[in-house]
């Protein structure tokens, strides 16, 4: 583990970002949780209000020898809406949009390259509405949003929103998938 970074993003609902995540080659952990908020250590039922700001997001501990930031925005930009403000789907609010919160500049950079990159490339005449912002506290969710997906497999909003991005991630990035 010589390499080992952080990488902090929200693409809607956590459980959705951390089964796309999990599954990747050079991932150690993924873990749920919220950032971008003004509530100290807030709780599920608390940023589902919207009140307090927070996204819900993910906290990817990867090897960047195995998988680089470049790869994980890839899979990131391609399982979720960067198109829609506030929302993934049915999810609404602000606690569903899409952010990437950086660590240092070259995060930052590779990101709005990244996102210059699809904008010109693939989303035209749309844009990208993903947040970039630093770094702000993280806080893990309960307990009971960890592995969501891996714990419910046959829930309906499993089975009709997540199971679909694993199935684009199996089909979009097979030579990067565990």
């Amino acid at each position: 583990m010589d390499n080992v970074s952080r990488a902090y993003m929200g693409g809607g609902c956590f459980w959705c970002t951390e089964a796309v995540f999990s599954r990747l080659k050079g991932v150690f952990s993924v873990q749920p949780g919220y950032m971008g908020g003004k509530t100290v250590n807030p709780t599920y039922e608390q940023i589902c209000t919207g009140l307090t700001n927070h996204a819900e997001v993910v906290e990817v501990t990867f090897d960047a020898n195995i998988i680089s930031y470049k790869q994980l925005l890839e899979v990131f930009f391609a399982t979720h809406d960067p198109l829609s403000l506030n929302r993934q789907g049915a999810d609404v609010g602000t606690q569903y949009r899409s952010v990437l919160y950086y660590l240092d500049e070259n995060q930052k950079e590779t990101a709005l390259q990244t996102i210059d990159y699809l904008n010109e490339n693939y989303y035209k005449p749309n844009t990208i509405v993903t947040e970039i912002s630093p770094m702000v506290p993280f806080y893990k969710a309960e307990v009971s949003h960890k592995e969501y997906y891996d714990r419910n497999p046959y829930h309906s909003y499993c089975q009709y929103v997540i199971a679909p991005k694993i199935i684009k991630l199996n089909s979009y990035f097979e030579g990067i998938v565990k």
